[in-house]
């Protein structure tokens, strides 16, 4: 059974945050736990990070698991997208030590439960991190990579499929949907 949303402080979360056995999410004032993943959600969340780590080798970025928490202070919400990247030295929060401000790239891989989400209010709240340039969707049912890029003032939506690469210009650097998708148990 899911537990319920909570009202506190962003000070009583952080709090949690230190002793909790579960993540929760920072909306405004509202905790919210996190739901589980699939395995296969695991093992694309695994793939992403592994390669971005590898076309990131020699540059000066970092590549965040699930753990780093993002703060977006524009809107008083925290959170943990499944990856991360920062150029650079890490801007913590001035409100939270451990709350990442500044990720160029952020990756969400879509479930059932979260998609909508991430695709809207999430989305809206990334939108407010001035360093963010790229906002990448993993399908879990269909090798299907969208890539939302900051052209100017607009976020320009870019889909790709089998065969493609994913180029993630604010990193330079390209992820092949086929190799992000490869599992080697199946034949």
């Amino acid at each position: 059974m899911a537990e319920p949303a909570v009202r506190m402080s962003h000070a009583e979360y952080l709090e949690l945050a230190e002793r909790a056995e579960v993540k929760h999410e920072f909306v405004d004032g509202l905790v919210v736990a996190m739901a589980g993943g699939t395995i296969e959600h695991s093992r694309l969340v695994a793939r992403m990070s592994y390669l971005l780590q590898q076309a990131l080798e020699g540059k000066p970025c970092n590549v965040f698991s699930p753990d780093g928490r993002i703060r977006i202070e524009a809107t008083n919400r925290s959170t943990y997208p499944d990856v991360s990247v920062v150029c650079g030295a890490v801007q913590p929060a001035s409100d939270d030590p451990h709350g990442i401000t500044n990720p160029v790239v952020l990756v969400e891989v879509l479930s059932d439960t979260t998609e909508k989400d991430d695709r809207g209010s999430k989305f809206a709240h990334y939108r407010r991190l001035p360093s963010l340039r790229e906002y990448v969707l993993v399908a879990q049912g269909s090798p299907t990579v969208e890539v939302f890029r900051k052209e100017g003032d607009v976020w320009v939506l870019r889909e790709h499929g089998p065969g493609e690469d994913v180029e993630l210009a604010s990193l330079g650097v390209e992820v092949s949907v086929d190799r992000l998708y490869s599992d080697p148990t199946r034949g």
